[in-house]
């Protein structure tokens, strides 16, 4: 059935996210989820199956008769509380300083908490990277109190940006807010040590709110010195958690691997969590009550550790993998991840048309590899540079969040479409 191009009358034309786009146009390709014949290098998912030395996964919910009733808009009571003990003892022991239950709230899924942060935000100056994370583009279009100002990063420095920039950008933008992925979705950067400090303090100094969505928090492949274990936040360089502007997004989605489950946090100042509850109460309502107390049991700092040191050893041969096919069939990398399930490449020196990281895409799904162009991670709400090619558009992300079969039959498959072109 075709469907017209027009919006009925009343509606906008909402664009997908680049996930959601490749997805969708795989599936015009025949893709279905679970089709072992497709390669979906696109996915912003990891792997969920069972993984050495990983705990067992939960497979099974206990449904009690209080959780058929709605949950809490701002989370259950009890799992607001274990995860406010779980930062503590991982990011905060020793500080007089404690995260309570009161600066948690709980969503349904990492959109929904963001969504309800940007639907909280004033009339101010919101600072937001290029490139960086593609569903930001929608959220920081669509609430139209605040004024979303991009801070454009180079590759040709690897993307650095130092405390000194930052408080340059604050200072001459009259920011009042940034919002960042930390490790950066699709880069693979990571903000840690003295740096992150130094990032906290600029915050504190300035009176500016950071909002860091670490969803990729536990996939860190290099750590600074001073760093004690590959699990990176913002909370651990918090002086005091009421006045430091810091608001952190996390949950089960990636650094446990359970995504399906739409389990996800809010960790800030209490005036920040009743802002973002409150906001919750006419945007979602509030997330699965079942789920919520079955994840009490995995926000442990015994699980993750165990949870994190298997992601290691299960994706670091495959992140070892995709850098050198890629680097063998021509690609190059601005910078390494240091983080996330992501290879950031660049397709210039491929031959053409397969350098442009959209007829790359295409090209791919014939041979059923899903990509995403990088030209969806040039976050432009409103489309404000219309017109104009993006800075992204001979990069590609490639994920190797899926099973390392799949990825290896994946980058055959793109060594073929090289051959075929060159």
């Amino acid at each position: 059935m075709s469907h017209p191009d027009t919006s009925p009358p009343g509606f906008r034309a909402v664009p997908r996210t680049g996930v959601i786009y490749v997805t969708a146009e795989a599936a015009r390709h025949g893709f279905r989820a679970g089709d072992p014949d497709w390669c979906n290098l696109g996915q912003g998912q990891p792997e969920t199956g069972p993984l050495p030395g990983a705990p067992p996964r939960m497979e099974a919910v206990t449904i009690s008769g209080d959780d058929l009733e709605y949950a809490p808009v701002a989370g259950l009571w009890e799992l607001r509380e274990a995860i406010a003990s779980f930062y503590n003892h991982l990011y905060r022991r020793g500080m007089p300083s404690q995260y309570s239950a009161e600066n948690v709230a709980i969503s349904g899924g990492g959109r929904a908490a963001l969504t309800r942060a940007a639907a909280a935000l004033g009339q101010v100056n919101l600072g937001h990277f290029l490139p960086d994370y593609t569903a930001y583009e929608e959220l920081l279009d669509v609430f139209r109190l605040f004024s979303p100002i991009p801070i454009l990063l180079e590759g040709d420095c690897a993307y650095e940006f130092t405390p000194t920039d930052l408080r340059r950008e604050i200072l001459g933008r009259g920011l009042s807010a940034i919002l960042v992925s930390n490790p950066c979705n699709p880069t693979g950067k990571l903000v840690s040590g003295d740096e992150l400090a130094n990032w906290v303090a600029a915050a504190r100094d300035l009176d500016c709110a950071l909002l860091f969505d670490e969803f990729y928090s536990h996939y860190v492949w290099r750590k600074r010195v001073g760093e004690p274990d590959w699990m990176v936040s913002a909370a651990r360089y918090v002086e005091d958690v009421e006045r430091d502007p810091v608001v952190i997004f996390d949950g089960l989605t990636k650094n446990w691997r359970y995504p399906g489950w739409r389990v996800t946090w809010t960790v800030g100042p209490r005036a920040v969590i009743d802002a973002v509850a409150s906001a919750g109460s006419f945007l979602d309502g509030g997330g699965s009550r079942p789920l919520q107390r079955a994840a009490i049991d995995l926000v442990t700092p015994e699980h993750a550790a165990a949870e994190t040191a298997a992601i290691r050893a299960a994706f670091l041969p495959k992140r070892e993998l995709v850098l050198r096919r890629a680097r063998e069939l021509g690609m190059t990398l601005d910078r390494e991840p240091d983080a996330t399930f992501y290879a950031w490449v660049n397709l210039g020196a491929l031959p053409a048309p397969i350098s442009d990281g959209m007829s790359f895409f295409r090209a791919a799904l014939e041979r059923k590899v899903i990509t995403v162009p990088g030209e969806f991670f040039d976050v432009n709400p409103g489309k404000r540079r219309a017109g104009r090619p993006s800075r992204f558009r001979r990069h590609a992300r490639i994920s190797f969040g899926p099973s390392l079969e799949t990825v290896e039959r994946a980058l055959d498959r793109i060594a073929e479409l090289v051959r075929e072109h060159t």
